[in-house]
């Protein structure tokens, strides 16, 4: 078994209902990797607004494939845990493009994929459209022989573009084409959780919130996965914006903002280079 199949099984098996939540915290290039892992980590996805924020582009596939294929690279080689890349809708307009682009996160090193019903205009793909794009991802998967794991989106709540029943029939539909997980951010309302936990057998993720209960409280609903999207990247630049404040405004002081030390965060870039 090579090291990509390896992490891949191991990834997984992450996913359970019936074990601790998964709390998959996002990435957005090679540093950031290492310093979630470090900080214990055991896997990572990818988050495709801190990539495009990083690269000075707004959210909302501005970013290209390309781009996205080269930080998922970049975070594959920085460290070892399981990486699951953020597809956003796929990069593509068919499915066959969308089976391109996942065999190309394929060869990039990931063992995981989002692919996302929402677009950029605030609508949802039709959803037998985004139906086929997720049959052709596990098609390409299946292809590829690594056991990825294929995380279908759902955007009718972060959108506010359909009801619970429409949320409902979307996962289904994603699972019967082929889905491992069913994502719906945006979802933080218990009973809404736990009707969805019941909807679908597949392992649902959730996106961190304010308004979302603790881990604690997500478990025994069933949720199996948190993912913390944007929010480490949002910190990061809101950092490096309030440090900029700091030292432009009167009288220019030079706070540190109560972090990781210099030694600390070279050491921590030290590891495997």
């Amino acid at each position: 078994m090579d090291d990509q199949h390896a992490r891949a099984v191991a990834f997984r098996a992450l996913h359970d209902r019936d074990a601790p939540v998964l709390r998959l915290l996002n990435a957005w290039d090679a540093g950031s990797a290492k310093v979630l892992v470090a900080a214990g980590a055991p896997a990572l996805g990818t988050t495709s607004a801190g990539v495009a924020f990083a690269l000075g582009l707004p959210d909302g596939e501005r970013l290209g494939r390309d781009a996205m294929l080269t930080a998922v690279r970049a975070i594959v080689g920085a460290v070892a845990v399981p990486i699951s890349a953020d597809l956003e809708a796929g990069y593509a307009d068919t499915p066959a493009g969308v089976a391109e682009t996942v065999r190309l996160a394929l060869d990039a090193g990931a063992v995981g994929f989002n692919l996302e019903d929402g677009r950029a205009d605030g609508s949802l793909t039709p959803v037998d459209e985004h139906a086929a794009r997720v049959r052709a991802a596990a098609d390409a998967v299946r292809a590829a022989g690594i056991p990825a794991f294929i995380n279908a989106r759902t955007d009718t709540v972060w959108l506010r573009a359909g009801d619970e029943a429409e949320t409902i029939a979307r996962l289904r539909a994603y699972a019967d084409a082929g889905a491992d997980g069913v994502f719906v951010p945006g979802a933080t309302d218990p009973a809404l959780l736990r009707r969805l936990v019941n909807a679908t057998p597949l392992p649902l993720n959730v996106l961190s919130h304010p308004m979302l209960p603790s881990v604690g409280v997500l478990g025994p609903l069933g949720v199996a996965r948190v993912s913390s999207g944007s929010g480490p990247a949002r910190l990061a630049f809101s950092a490096a914006y309030a440090a900029a404040e700091e030292l432009l405004g009167s009288p220019g002081t030079y706070g540190d903002g109560g972090g990781l030390s210099y030694n600390e965060i070279n050491d921590i870039m030290n590891r495997g280079s």
